[in-house]
């Protein structure tokens, strides 16, 4: 069996030849991303990443973890022909395909956020805006609903309830449903694991 190292090198090389035969000026305009000198430039959790075919570079230069590598590249790979405009929040299970990957969604990001922000409504609010997440006005019943901008196009929705005495915090972590044309289920889990990180260090760090 190939080492785990390999295989990550092997796939990340697959991808960049893909991306070698992509033509910037058929898909920037629906993505929402620029060019710049041959490198495509896309916003991610509130970084800039350039792709090309020879490489992925983050904001300091390096190459990135291979969970961002995969997730840019196939938000490039899969672009859509069209902008796709609907916006109904959808809970990942309702992904298609998405059912071999809930329960990894639901214990390493849902769980995850209810066991760091039980009876820390403040400090998640505040690690929210941190991140750059926006408060969104929805008649949602909710202690915390918040939109996280991931990717252009790729949002998620943070609804979040505190705990108290009947009842345990919960929280739910949505996507828009056009999320699913421009990235495939696993990616979208990845997705969700990005954010929860995000939020528990941004709460880290105050």
């Amino acid at each position: 069996m190939m080492p785990k190292a390999e295989v990550f090198e092997t796939t990340y090389h697959n991808y960049l030849k893909q991306i070698a035969d992509l033509k910037p000026a058929a898909i920037i305009d629906i993505l929402g991303i620029t060019s710049d000198d041959g490198d495509f430039v896309i916003p991610f959790m509130g970084k800039t990443y350039r792709v090309s075919a020879e490489g992925i570079y983050g904001p300091n230069g390096k190459r990135p973890d291979f969970g961002v590598c995969v997730v840019l590249c196939k938000y490039l790979l899969m672009c859509p022909v069209g902008v796709s405009n609907d916006r109904q929040w959808i809970p990942f299970r309702d992904i298609k395909d998405a059912s071999p990957l809930i329960g990894y969604f639901e214990n390493n990001v849902k769980r995850m956020l209810v066991e760091n922000f039980a009876e820390r409504l403040t400090a998640l609010a505040a690690a929210a805006e941190k991140i750059g997440a926006q408060p969104v006005e929805m008649d949602l019943a909710y202690d915390l609903v918040r939109q996280i901008g991931v990717l252009p196009n790729v949002s998620t929705l943070l609804l979040f309830n505190d705990g108290d005495k009947e009842f345990p915090a919960m929280c739910s972590l949505l996507f828009e449903k056009r999320a699913q044309n421009y990235l495939d289920p696993e990616c979208l889990a990845v997705v969700g694991g990005y954010v929860e990180y995000a939020l528990r260090e941004a709460a880290e760090r105050m």
